[in-house]
């Protein structure tokens, strides 16, 4: 076909410059082929005489061959071996994963707790209680407000796990899901992230003192209480507001009936043992002697080691004093065994296995670490006086502990007596005094009815008594929305194993290690019933509440950490 005048070819250029640089010259031929290493191919491209396998539809909906077209199917298809009647099962099942509605009859405590063992994955959403401005809540003031609450909570010997439940409650009322608390024996931290694309924002606080003030604690609670609660209004400014009224709150007791609540509580303790008026008087005023002497040391500036060691050594060097004098109708150990009850740390030691046991092992190695250290103090204290009184030629005798003292009234009202006056010294709500008082009245019958008159293990007989006191006490905070620490601590003040720590102390100041030693070995045993058996009746009193969980009535999810396998 020719062209045509004014066609396509008519328009090329017919000089030189026009043609491409890399074009071959007019008259020379067409070069031989180059070999293959010239030109390589791909590495990933088929090899030659290997026909490409048929890709399916653009759509990606079939499994089929396609027609001739080399398209690409869908990244989401599923691929050509699949088979859906041979498939294995879903990560999500088909009626989809279950809703967690939890109730709002249940107190905060169990909610969030419920919240604390669910994976990250099913908790529900957060249904804000109070309200806040169309911009959101202020996340910085929100995670500040919920530090300072969660360091009172925690320098007032509140659990880990406790600790971190209130922590939850407060952020979700305000707002914020997809927050993390953690909480060790100084240290608190909480992170928010505000959505999966943005960083997380991360505070944290630091516990430089502890103080033992369960008013403070009960107050704390409240607040907690009222910003969980639908029908009160707690805007943030408010609860900065009542916090700052908790912090600057006085303490219910003044220092001298402090003093006097600790001689009372040795005096109790003496009198449990099988001590008489006398030895009251005198095992009240050696604790009260010994309270004193450790404020001073504490204003000092000393640690609370050498407070403990300097506390222990009034009540041991009264005892060894009456030794010296053979009073005959006296007994020194009792003395000695009094002052004791007023300085083992049982609070510490219930806090520190209850925290084990619910998986935080970070806090409760230091909460048991620093029991060590103030039992360790204690031991140095009486040894110390009663290597001085041994040294002077007193003569202690450490068979006095098997003798029997069958006073059950005297002895229930001596442990009513320990009771109230180891409240005091927690500096406690006067609503909550009368109630850990029957409890712990309660607890002496239960473990003389099975140690002295069924004549039960006394660690066995430990443990149960422990148990329901720890049972009553959280039934009792359950019914007041409060912390059950108030109901708990004081009750098993009659069960510290006061004598055993005495005996085993003595025989090691006599060179009589096999003897002092399987004494230790008691006290330690019926420490470790004590903190085991509260924090199983604390358990078990959940068993008779109603659970918050998913719809359906699915049960308690517990702490699933470790497995053993």
């Amino acid at each position: 076909m020719v062209a045509e005048p004014g066609g396509p070819d008519d328009q090329k250029p017919q000089s030189d410059e026009a043609r491409s640089a890399f074009s071959q010259p007019a008259g020379v031929g067409k070069s031989a082929p180059s070999s293959d290493d010239d030109h390589p191919t791909s590495e990933f491209s088929l090899p030659s005489g290997l026909a490409p396998e048929s890709q399916g539809p653009a759509s990606g909906q079939g499994t089929g061959s396609a027609s001739g077209s080399d398209t690409i199917g869908s990244a989401f298809a599923p691929p050509r071996t699949y088979d859906a009647r041979n498939s294995p099962p879903a990560f999500t099942p088909a009626h989809g994963i279950p809703m967690i509605q939890l109730t709002k009859e249940a107190p905060w405590q169990d909610r969030m707790r419920t919240m604390l063992r669910m994976p990250v994955a099913e908790r529900p959403a957060p249904e804000p209680v109070q309200r806040h401005d169309d911009a959101g809540p202020a996340v910085p003031r929100v995670l500040d407000l919920t530090l300072r609450i969660g360091e009172l909570l925690l320098a007032g010997g509140e659990g880990a796990e406790d600790v971190e439940a209130a922590m939850f409650a407060v952020t979700r009322s305000y707002g914020l899901d997809r927050c993390e608390p953690t909480v060790t024996f100084t240290l608190l931290s909480i992170s928010h992230q505000p959505s999966l694309v943005e960083d997380p924002v991360t505070a944290s606080r630091t516990v430089r003192r502890r103080g033992t003030d369960y008013t403070r604690l009960a107050a704390v609670f409240r607040l907690i209480d009222d910003i969980t609660t639908e029908e009160g209004e707690i805007s943030l400014e408010e609860a900065y507001r009542r916090l700052a009224e908790i912090r600057r709150n006085r303490h219910p007791y003044p220092g001298w009936v402090l003093t006097l609540a600790a001689g009372g509580l040795a005096g109790a303790a003496s009198v449990l043992v099988g001590g008489g008026p006398v030895v009251f008087l005198i095992a009240a005023l050696g604790a009260m002697l010994g309270d004193r002497l450790a404020w001073l040391c504490a204003g000092r500036g000393l640690p609370e080691f050498y407070q403990f060691v300097v506390a222990a050594m009034p009540p041991a060097a009264m005892g060894v004093a009456l030794t010296l004098t053979h009073w005959s109708d006296v007994r020194p150990s009792a003395v000695i065994t009094g002052g004791l009850f007023a300085l083992l740390p049982g609070r510490a030691l219930v806090a520190g296995v209850q925290d084990g046991l619910t998986g935080y092992y970070i806090t409760a190695s230091a909460r048991l670490l620093e029991v060590m250290y103030f039992f360790i103090a204690i031991v140095a204290g009486v040894l110390l006086a009663l290597y001085g009184g041994l040294q002077l030629g007193a003569e202690l005798d450490p068979e006095a502990r098997f003798i029997t003292h069958d006073r059950p009234v005297v002895q229930i009202l001596a442990s009513m007596v320990l009771t109230l006056a180891f409240a005091i010294l927690l500096q406690q709500e006067r609503a909550t005094v009368l109630a850990v008082t029957l409890n712990g009245g309660v607890a002496w019958v239960v473990y003389g009815a099975m140690a002295r008159t069924g004549g039960l293990s006394p660690v066995a007989a430990t443990a149960a008594a422990a148990g329901l006191v720890g049972l009553f006490g959280q039934l009792f905070s359950r019914y007041r929305y409060t912390s059950s620490l108030p109901f708990i601590t004081a009750a098993i003040g009659p069960l510290l194993p006061g004598s055993a720590t005495y005996f085993g102390l003595l025989g090691v100041a006599q060179n009589e290690l096999d003897r002092g030693l399987a004494s230790l070995s008691t006290a330690v045993a019926t420490a470790l019933a004590i903190a085991i058996g509260v924090n199983l009746g604390s358990e078990i009193s959940r068993l008779f509440m109603r659970v918050p969980g998913a719809v359906g009535g699915a049960n308690r999810r517990a702490a699933k950490r470790t497995r053993g396998f």
